[in-house]
């Protein structure tokens, strides 16, 4: 076997190992990435929630004293320079730096200064540095746009992989460039559509039978199809077609064109390369309480965890070496665990059964909620039934001489349930009657506004004519409003439907609610209620845009005709939406209690089919039913399959 020997330069090996080899030239790639960051929304999304969440964790210092004993060094020069890197910049601002960088170029710079005999770090941006010289193993120098020159040892160099050398890596955007550049291109085409008023591309056809047109009739024509359609068409008023002719639009429409799930699919590409759950950036298409407590988990394990041995394997060989003093065994750590631990409530209950007794004074509880110490505070209570029940923690009631898992509510085991949550029934009732009153003052804004009001048949005598007005226009004016009002009513109607549903099973399965909390649905719960009021104010516009397209002398009844129904439409939505916030909950609780299955129940008076023909069905608690359905009301499904659903889910444990 050969060896290379270079007199302790690992440098100097390169020479001829690679034959046609040349450092990376300096290229226009990273100003490129720098305006996709800037340009591309997917990109950004992406990249920063890797480094806030990378740089909100945290960074300690350690001495390994063996192998199962360590000391945390909070005045090590290490500790020091992470900890403030430069004066008035912090340890979050460092990181999120050397983790967008690494994300966006797949490389991180930061020269290493000395400030008052200390070591610190000025981060520089990739597109101001580049390493040149040396070989296909390390450079010989890094250098910057004003010609200053670097030693190896001098910079912090961080970066990913590439398959062609061991100085650089590979942005990830190399891969999605494609990509990015068909979403831009989308982008364009919908800002050039909206600058054209939002209508499709076309062509105009003239029956060959028509009078012949001389050059001023062609002119004539032509000028005022263009002041037409440039600036939107707001100045050019309503195009004339003349001698039976006829627009006939080319290309596709903005639904045919699915912008859409072409947006989504972009998100999904790009969390995709960095190995992001989707549900985590914002993709709820899938995402439940269960799946998303568990990604959380996969976040911390699988997404974050090589890029925090990476950070903390590169400051150790970087750093390290240039800090004074004693660096045997010293290491530094990303604290992970303080994103990993559960609940304050989840800890305790660990916590309480892990040591067999009390694990807090009650002066430490005292000072954990701002209340000063009392006497006699500081020592530990142990209940009896710990010291004389034999029992393993004062969290049990009973010994269990079976040693039989829990499945449901045993002799004696109160149920937890809050006190005036009332009922399914009579909270689907509540949401009813709000959703129902809120639309009908909705609608009676827009009749005011409208000049409808006066036109009720209960005033006797002919409706007044009058000129209808812009309607969608009238409507448009009050959106943002009536979702926002919309979404706080859903929302809060939800809560308590997802509590009721989550508490009909804990009931029977979990009557202490072990293991799950009610403040985890809140987020699923937002994005439920966010859900339905945009389908809930879509039906108020097409039910208007309808009364719109077919102006008439009795345009005002049509209007109020239009109000009626989206009124009966929110009854149905309310009942579509207890359906779903309640099943969610109880899918929620089952999963929480440990169940692996669920079982379908048809309910109400007239099921359709498809649900009456599902009734009994047994699945998994993560998966489908026959109908493509996680739960009743599932949103994911579809509309068919939605709509005035009142049937059921009950659970059980395999086996």
């Amino acid at each position: 076997m050969a060896f290379v020997v270079s007199s302790g330069q690992l440098a100097t090996t390169g020479g001829g190992v690679t034959q046609g080899w040349a450092p990376p030239p300096l290229r226009a790639a990273p100003w490129e990435y720098a305006t996709i960051w800037r340009k591309q929304p997917q990109v950004r999304t992406v990249i920063g929630f890797l480094a806030r969440n990378i740089a909100s964790i945290g960074i300690h210092t350690f001495r390994r004293l063996s192998d199962t004993d360590r000391e945390r060094l909070s005045d090590h020069p290490l500790a020091e320079v992470l900890a403030a890197p430069l004066p008035r910049v912090t340890q979050f601002r460092f990181i999120e730096r050397l983790v967008s960088d690494c994300a966006l170029y797949d490389d991180a710079y930061g020269i290493k200064l000395k400030l008052n005999g200390k070591l610190r770090i000025l981060p520089v941006p990739p597109t101001l540095i580049h390493p040149y010289g040396g070989n296909w193993i390390a450079p010989e120098y890094y250098q910057t746009p004003g010609g200053r020159q670097f030693g190896p040892d001098e910079v912090l160099h961080i970066h990913g992989y590439s398959p062609d050398n061991l100085v650089s890596g590979t942005s990830p955007i190399e891969s999605l460039r494609e990509l990015l550049l068909e979403a831009d291109e989308s982008a364009k085409q919908r800002a050039a559509m909206w600058r054209g008023g939002a209508r499709m591309t076309g062509v105009i056809e003239r029956p060959l039978d028509s009078p012949e047109w001389n050059d001023k009739d062609k002119r004539r024509f032509r000028e005022m199809w263009r002041a037409f359609t440039q600036g939107g068409g707001a100045e050019g008023g309503t195009p004339i077609l003349e001698d039976g002719m006829r627009y006939v639009p080319v290309g596709f429409n903005p639904e045919q064109a699915q912008y859409i799930e072409s947006r989504k699919l972009t998100r999904e590409e790009c969390s995709a390369a960095y190995f992001i759950p989707p549900p985590l950036i914002g993709i709820l298409d899938h995402a439940t309480y269960s799946n998303i407590k568990e990604q959380h988990a996969h976040l911390y394990q699988d997404t974050l965890g090589p890029w925090l041995v990476m950070f903390e394997q590169e400051f150790g060989v970087q750093l390290l070496p240039d800090l004074p003093g004693d660096n045997a065994g010293v290491y530094c750590e990303f604290n992970i665990q303080s994103k990993m631990r559960g609940s304050f409530e989840e800890q305790a209950a660990a916590a309480s059964t892990a040591t067999g007794g009390p694990w807090m004074t009650r002066n430490e509880m005292r000072g954990r909620n701002n209340l000063p110490a009392v006497e006699g505070g500081d020592e530990l209570i142990v209940p009896m039934n710990v010291t004389e029940g034999g029992l393993a923690s004062p969290r049990d009631t009973a010994p269990d001489s079976t040693g039989a898992p829990k499945s449901g509510r045993g002799p004696g085991v109160k149920s937890a349930r809050p006190s005036g949550l009332g009922t399914a029934a009579g909270e689907r009732d509540a949401l009813s009657v709000s959703l129902v009153r809120w639309t009908e003052k909705a609608a009676k804004g827009l009749l005011a506004a409208a000049g409808a009001k006066s036109a009720s048949p209960a005033a006797g005598g002919p409706l007044a004519k009058a000129v209808m007005p812009d309607l969608l226009e009238l409507w448009a004016a009050g959106h943002e409003d009536r979702l926002a009002q919309l979404q706080v009513l859903l929302a809060d109607h939800g809560f308590r439907l997802a509590q009721i549903g989550a508490w009909d099973v804990l009931d029977i399965w979990n009557p202490e609610a072990e293991g799950w909390s009610a403040d985890v649905m809140f987020a699923w719960i937002l994005a439920a209620a966010e859900t339905h009021a945009e389908q809930h104010e879509q039906a108020g516009t097409d039910a208007i845009a309808a009364v719109q397209d077919e102006p008439g002398d009795d345009w005002q009844t049509a209007l109020q005709s239009a109000a009626a129904g989206w009124a009966t439409a929110a009854a149905v939505r309310a009942v579509t939406a207890s359906t779903e916030l309640r099943s969610f909950g109880g899918h929620d609780a089952a999963g929480a209690s440990g169940l692996t299955r669920k079982i379908w129940r048809t309910g109400g008076a007239n099921p359709r089919p498809s649900h009456k023909a599902l009734d009994g069905e047994s699945v998994g608690l993560d998966d489908v039913f026959g109908n493509g359905l996680r739960w009743p009301g599932d949103s994911g499904g579809e509309t068919k399959e939605l709509v005035n659903c009142k049937c059921d889910l009950d659970y059980a444990k395999e086996g």
